[in-house]
């Protein structure tokens, strides 16, 4: 019998926007290290009025059948937020998960193709969930790891289709495991003598999160990150509303231990933040929770139940590069970050991800863990202009 015809539609209803946000758990099911993502959680990131990326980008979702089933979904993303970071008139594909298979691959990136062209990109980089700060790359390895918040599942296969139909690797974003054991202090780099307000560093002070003014420390964040990653590969402004819904999302999770930030003489310089891993009282339930998933996720939230977390958010400012202080400042803030471990309870955090091009980041990360748990990488390929 001929194969099944293939077909790419964009989402056009409520019901079709929720199968979209769920797709993943019912393509995915029973595949060996999956680990369905709460349904919530996946609406904060990709429903239109949760996500802040809609407030200044275009978007349009695609769902792919076969037999009158969905068999994968993509997002193509005109970010004009992204282009003028980048220079360039690049759009982005994203959400792309799909069953394993070529040529459902290759319908979806053709239709979130054509799209983005029509809109005047000539080229689409990704996948990018729905951005540079949602859940970033294509998983090459690691899909055995635990999961982590934040960080997308693919089967394996996916990479070489995703090549075949014409993508480049663009980038590799690695994960790094750091487990918090007895050997942490001994293995880290910051010498024991550099102390904040102690000696050489006692213009530098350490503040921690508190729940009163986590909306001013968080706009404190967002400027330091930004300043901090300014005109590095790929990266995209923070925007004002961006941050602030982060913090509303994690605000029921966050504790002071989970955000560092260090001053120098009463000015940000530096900051670290990380946010507890929600697989660690929610893995076991499902992506849809019974009223009594429900309940055991509440009790547990409430428990503080969580043993990992990741680290997200990491930067130094530009006013410090090249003195000692803006070469100590990276590993002092993870440390310091660190120095609240035994509060959490955490067994271990992930940090990442970082650019494979990153050496800094790496030669201090790898000294620490001398190889990533986790490798996503992401695309790009140029959109020949349209035939007609």
């Amino acid at each position: 019998m001929p194969a099944a015809t293939i077909t790419v539609r964009p989402v056009a209803s409520r019901k079709e926007l929720r199968l979209f946000i769920r797709l993943p758990r019912l393509l995915y099911k029973g595949m060996a290290g999956y680990v369905a993502p709460l349904d919530l959680e996946q609406t904060d990131l990709l429903h239109p009025k949760r996500s802040g990326t809609f407030r200044h980008a275009s978007i349009r979702y695609f769902l792919a059948w076969r037999n009158g089933a969905p068999c994968g979904r993509i997002a193509a993303i005109v970010d004009p937020i992204a282009m003028e970071a980048w220079n360039a008139r690049t759009g982005a594909f994203g959400a792309l998960d799909a069953l394993p298979e070529e040529a459902i691959v290759h319908a979806l990136l053709d239709r979130a193709g054509e799209w983005l062209r029509d809109q005047g990109v000539t080229a689409m980089r990704g996948p990018l969930t729905l951005g540079y700060h949602g859940e970033s790359g294509l998983m090459i390895s690691g899909q055995h790891e635990p999961p982590m918040i934040a960080t997308p599942w693919h089967p394996a296969a996916l990479g070489s289709h995703v090549e075949s139909w014409g993508l480049k690797p663009l980038q590799d974003l690695l994960t790094y495991r750091l487990p918090l054991d007895g050997t942490t202090d001994t293995r880290h780099i910051v010498p024991a003598a550099l102390r904040p307000g102690e000696g050489r560093l006692g213009d530098v002070t350490v503040t921690r999160l508190s729940k009163s003014e986590i909306a001013r420390q968080g706009e404190i964040l967002r400027e330091l990150y930004n300043d901090g990653w300014a005109g590095t590969f790929n990266f995209v402004p923070l925007q004002s509303y961006e941050m602030a819904a982060l913090i509303a999302q994690l605000k029921p999770m966050l504790r002071p231990e989970h955000y560092v930030q260090i001053d120098q003489d009463g000015t940000p310089v530096a900051m670290a933040m990380a946010i507890p891993n929600i697989y660690d009282i929610a893995g076991d339930l499902g992506g849809a929770p019974s009223p009594l998933g429900w309940a055991k996720l509440g009790l547990r939230l409430l428990r503080n139940r969580f043993h990992t977390g990741r680290v997200i958010l990491l930067g130094v400012s530009h006013k410090v590069r090249g003195t000692m202080l803006g070469a100590l400042l990276p590993s002092l803030a993870i440390s310091e970050l660190l120095r609240g471990r035994e509060a959490l309870g955490y067994e271990a955090v992930e940090l990442g991800w970082i650019l494979e091009s990153n050496t800094a980041i790496r030669n201090l990360i790898e000294r620490l863990v001398p190889e990533p748990n986790k490798i996503h990488r992401l695309y790009e390929a140029p959109l020949a202009p349209d035939a007609e």
